[in-house]
């Protein structure tokens, strides 16, 4: 304990943090990923300033980038409680227990996520979850926020960075460790991008995105809170999830070449009428034209790259390791787990290179499989969720679960446990093999004794 600096953590506790690990850490980046990323390296003893492009989002009159609600689940929730702010999100959050569909006429089916322990996403607002756990990083003295602070260049190697500020005034810095928390566009990945070594791969889907809004009435919901809703239309679909105001985020995803034939607000009208009867009246004409036509459609990409570090000078978490598509609701989840594991790695005191190393070779299977899942899912959602096979796995996977606690379906293993995302796929194979062999047996049983029925009749 003599060695060691007496810190208070966000619940009031005091923690030694070790001289041995004790470096000076620059995050880049003060979103979700980057400002959890900085408690935790503060709770190790660390000084960690934390760097962010933009203005303080808890001053901020408008929000640069995206909007959209977040899909709190397992991993994320135990993120959250790792430094003491499970239950203050929660407070606040609104559970969504399942998708509830909406068809071409207007009719709505619900598909629950859990129907045997009852577990379910929390519906959280971005903006309100970035500044929890800001707040959380101003209890820290070892924690300095940097804002408007944008990287122009980097020196991975020396462990040097130069940020510009508003005025244009060149600022340089310099830090032990550099950890890149900055998002899909990372400018911290950028520069590992010129080091040999690095695997970097980009994917562009043909599908882009508006938001749109399902205003409150008379200060409530317009539809059933507790639910995902969607919109399923075969090659395009639409989403909605609850807003602590009572409103819900609308997300339209439909290819590029699907958004250029809407040109005028006649044409939006009859789009609408056509493919989202219900929804029309609920968003309202006046506001639908406003919020479709004020900005084009986003591009949404998916990003594989490895190793996640740098010898012991760099490390990249979240969308700068590893953006994916948003149709899982695992890309604030995901993030939040790598500093699980990072932390979890760093607390056995290996050597700075060593941890990286292992974080990166322990991670990046995970992150790869994540991503593809998240692409495999906007097909499920889009299409597959109105499918009668869809409806007949869902309760076979549901029958199983009850029966066999070794039997976790999918959606399951991914978003209520730690599972890790690759063991996730391979127990999701083995699954369909052996329902595979099952219904291929059932069938033979059947042909094999309706021959035999008709044998000792007719013959």
């Amino acid at each position: 304990m003599s060695q060691g600096a007496i810190l208070t953590d966000v619940n009031g506790r005091q923690e030694a943090g070790d001289e041995r690990r004790r470096r000076r850490v620059a995050v880049v980046g003060a979103g979700l990923v980057g400002s959890l990323a900085a408690l935790n390296f503060a709770r190790m003893g660390n000084h960690v300033d934390l760097y962010e492009y933009r203005e303080d989002i808890r001053h901020a009159l408008v929000v640069q980038g995206r909007s959209i609600n977040l899909a709190l689940s397992q991993r994320g929730r135990r993120a959250l409680a790792a430094v003491g702010l499970e239950e203050k999100v929660l407070a606040t959050a609104i559970p969504m227990r399942g998708r509830m569909l909406h068809n071409i006429k207007g009719m709505t089916s619900v598909v629950l996520y859990d129907p045997c322990n009852n577990q379910c996403l929390y519906s959280v607002g971005r903006r309100q979850l970035n500044e929890v756990l800001l707040d959380a990083c101003d209890k820290f003295p070892n924690i300095q926020c940097h804002f408007e602070h944008k990287l122009t260049a980097a020196n991975l190697r020396e462990g040097s960075m130069e940020f510009r500020n508003p005025k244009e005034e060149v600022i340089s810095a310099g830090a032990d460790l550099i950890v890149g928390c900055d998002g899909a566009f990372s400018s911290v990945r950028q520069q590992l991008v010129r080091l040999p070594g690095f695997n970097y791969s980009q994917e562009y889907i043909e599908t882009g995105y508006l938001e749109l809004c399902i205003p409150s009435k008379l200060g409530d919901f317009q539809m059933p809170a507790n639910y995902l809703h969607i919109w399923p239309r075969d090659s395009f679909m639409m989403i909605a999830l609850p807003n602590q105001d009572k409103s819900f985020t609308v997300t339209l995803s439909m290819p590029f070449e699907v958004f250029a034939k809407i040109q005028s607000k006649e044409q939006l009208l009859e789009f609408f009428r056509t493919n989202f009867r219900d929804a029309l009246p609920l968003i309202g004409e006046e506001q639908l034209i406003k919020d479709f036509f004020k900005t084009r459609p986003q591009h949404l990409v998916s990003i594989k790259c490895r190793p996640y570090h740098y010898a012991d000078k760099a490390l990249i978490l979240g969308d700068a390791a590893h953006a994916m598509v948003p149709y899982y609701g695992q890309g604030m989840n995901a993030g939040m787990e790598d500093v699980t594991l990072l932390t979890g790695i760093l607390d056995k005191q290996l050597p700075l290179d060593k941890a990286l190393a292992q974080f990166t070779e322990s991670r990046w299977q995970d992150a790869f499989a994540i991503c593809d899942l998240a692409m495999y899912n906007y097909v499920e959602m889009r299409d597959l969720t109105k499918r009668w096979s869809f409806r007949l796995r869902k309760w076979l996977d549901t029958l199983l679960f009850r029966i066999f606690p070794g039997w976790i379906p999918l959606y399951n293993s991914v978003s209520f446990s730690s599972m890790p995302y690759s063991q996730c796929i391979a127990n999701r194979k083995w699954q369909d093999q052996l329902l595979k062999r099952v219904s291929g047996a059932t069938l033979i049983g059947v042909i094999l004794a309706a021959g035999a029925i008709y044998a000792k009749r007719f013959i």
